[in-house]
C-alpha cells in the first residue's frame, strides 16, 4: 500500500471520529456527552414533541457544551466529557461500554440515565449497584388525566436537583432500587408483579422510588425512572425547572 493511499485512510478515519461526535450547542462550561448510539428514538437533535431538543437547549442555556454521539462509549470517547446522559436506549451496553462508564464514573465524571426500558441499561445499573422493577408503576394518587401510569411525583428529598421544585410529572416510569432515593410515589402506588393489568394480591404495593442517586469512585450517577420527563411535550414548568437543574448536577454542582 503506497504512503498517499496510507494517509488518506488515516485523514478519513480522523474525521469520521471527527463527525461522529456531533455539537449541538455551545456554552463557557464543562462538555456533556449525550449518547444516541443505543437505538434511541428520541434525539436532541429533533423537534418532535417526544425528542429532546428543548433539554438540550436548557442544558445549553446553563452553560454547558453539548455534544451527541453515535460511537460506542469507550475511554477515548468520554475523555473529553465532564458528564454523560443517556436517555432511553433501545440497544444494550455492551459490558466493554459498562467497564468503559465505570472507569469514567471513578475518574470522577457524572453520568445521567433515563429510562424508556429497563433492560437496555441493566449491565450499568447492576453494576452500580441499582436495580428497576418488571414493569412500570401505577399510582392512586396524584393521577394526571385518569391514566393511572400518568402522575406527580410529590415525595421529593432534600437536594440540590429539587431546588425550587415542589413536584414533576410522570409518564410511565420504573422503581428503582439499591441506591440513595431522592424521589418517590405515595404509598398507594403498585406495580403489575403478576401482569393481570390489575391490582391483586400478588402485586407490589408501596412508596416507590423513581429518581435515585449513587456515587462510585469519585464520580455520581443520577437514574430517572422514565425518560418522558424531558422530552419537548412534556416539559412543563416543573419538568422546565428539574431540567436546569439536572443541567446545574451535570457540571458539578
Amino acid at each position: 500500500m503506497s504512503q498517499s493511499v496510507k494517509r488518506a485512510m488515516v485523514s478519513f478515519g480522523a474525521m469520521f471520529m471527527l463527525f461522529s461526535v456531533v455539537v449541538v450547542s455551545w456554552g463557557a462550561g464543562p462538555l456533556v456527552l449525550v449518547d444516541q448510539g443505543h437505538g434511541q428514538r428520541f434525539a436532541v437533535e429533533q423537534e418532535g414533541e417526544l425528542h429532546l431538543s428543548r433539554l438540550a437547549a436548557i442544558l445549553g442555556e446553563e452553560g454547558l457544551q453539548v455534544a451527541t454521539s453515535r460511537e460506542r462509549l469507550t475511554d477515548e470517547s468520554l475523555a473529553k466529557a465532564a458528564a454523560l446522559v443517556i436517555s432511553g436506549p433501545f440497544e444494550p451496553l455492551a459490558p466493554e461500554e459498562v467497564d468503559a462508564v465505570v472507569r469514567f464514573l471513578e475518574r470522577g465524571g457524572r453520568v445521567a440515565l433515563m429510562l424508556h426500558v429497563g433492560q437496555p441499561l441493566a449491565g450499568l445499573i447492576h453494576r452500580v449497584g441499582g436495580d428497576f422493577s418488571n414493569s412500570v408503576i401505577h399510582e392512586r394518587q396524584n393521577v394526571i388525566a385518569e391514566n393511572d401510569i400518568t402522575f406527580r411525583i410529590r415525595d421529593l428529598a432534600t437536594h440540590p436537583l429539587f431546588s425550587g421544585v415542589e413536584q414533576f410529572s410522570l409518564y410511565g416510569g420504573w422503581a428503582l432500587n439499591g441506591l440513595t432515593p431522592l424521589a418517590r410515589t405515595s404509598a398507594e402506588a403498585w406495580v403489575d408483579l403478576d401482569g393481570n393489568r390489575k391490582l391483586s394480591a400478588a402485586d407490589a404495593v408501596d412508596r416507590f422510588t423513581v429518581v435515585a442517586e449513587g456515587s462510585i469512585g469519585s464520580g455520581r450517577i443520577l437514574i430517572f425512572g422514565d425518560d418522558a420527563i424531558f422530552q419537548n411535550r412534556y416539559l412543563d414548568d416543573s419538568n422546565s425547572r428539574l431540567a436546569r437543574n439536572l443541567a446545574h448536577w451535570l457540571a458539578g454542582g
